[in-house]
């Protein structure tokens, strides 16, 4: 990792937890619960949310029962989520494209576009390398993915956020490999420029990333209540994969 990686800078400013403070609570526990019934996951699996951000996906895993260790790179955001860590709940500073030692695991879970940062596909590859080195050997991958056909036709160019008296500038396009955010604003009397960057990844994206690293695809769903996926018109891109038989 290079401290002049994006993400690296980005997600350590308070501004970024500023600009999406309003993330729906709601709306995240009930995908969580939507999918560990479709996952049929016992109690007391041992659950990695990967890229967990401050915690608020591997807190409803806990509190569903699961065993929970959430991994980030932002230490920032782990040094939130630490303020909820407890018996079965734990946190961790990490890159996603490295493996954790002597750790295994039932499921590992990927949400909220949580990949596809990096300049190159080999970075990917990595990332999913190390999470099927960590799975046991009845265990399951979820990544849950913006549905970039839809993102890239329905990109909105320019809007303007408000939010706790700051102006958030926001500029999108799609360059042909990846979609950006060009995030700009001032505060105290100084400006700011982030840029956000998403590989525009595609279903067979996924599926290539998945067959080199011995994995399949045993489920795809469109949206948080798992409804069937579709290139055109699903918000989400939500995939589930087991190791290759």
């Amino acid at each position: 990792m290079s401290t002049n990686d994006w993400f690296a800078t980005w997600f350590e400013t308070d501004y970024y937890h500023t600009l999406y403070k309003y993330r729906d609570k709601a709306e995240a526990e009930h995908f969580i619960q939507h999918l560990i019934e479709a996952l049929d996951a016992p109690k007391n699996s041992r659950v990695l949310d990967l890229a967990c951000g401050k915690g608020r996906h591997s807190i409803t895993l806990h509190e569903l029962g699961m065993n929970v260790l959430g991994a980030d790179l932002s230490s920032n955001s782990i040094r939130q989520a630490n303020t909820f860590a407890k018996e079965g709940l734990e946190f961790i500073v990490h890159d996603m494209r490295e493996v954790i030692k002597g750790r295994r695991f039932d499921y590992v879970l990927n949400l909220f576009t949580s990949f596809g940062y990096f300049d190159n596909k080999f970075d990917n590859q990595k990332v999913i390398d190390a999470i099927s080195s960590m799975l046991e050997d009845n265990g399951k991958l979820v990544i849950d993915f913006l549905n970039a056909n839809k993102v890239i036709n329905e990109l909105i160019p320019q809007e303007i956020k408000s939010i706790d008296g700051i102006d958030f500038k926001i500029r999108r396009e799609h360059n042909g490999s990846h979609i950006l955010k060009h995030i700009s604003f001032y505060d105290g009397g100084k400006s700011y420029n982030f840029t956000e960057q998403v590989q525009a990844l595609k279903l067979e994206d996924f599926s290539q990333f998945l067959f080199d690293a011995g994995l399949e695809i045993i489920s795809i769903f469109g949206d948080f209540d798992l409804r069937p996926f579709d290139k055109q018109w699903s918000n989400r891109l939500i995939i589930i994969a087991k190791r290759r038989e």
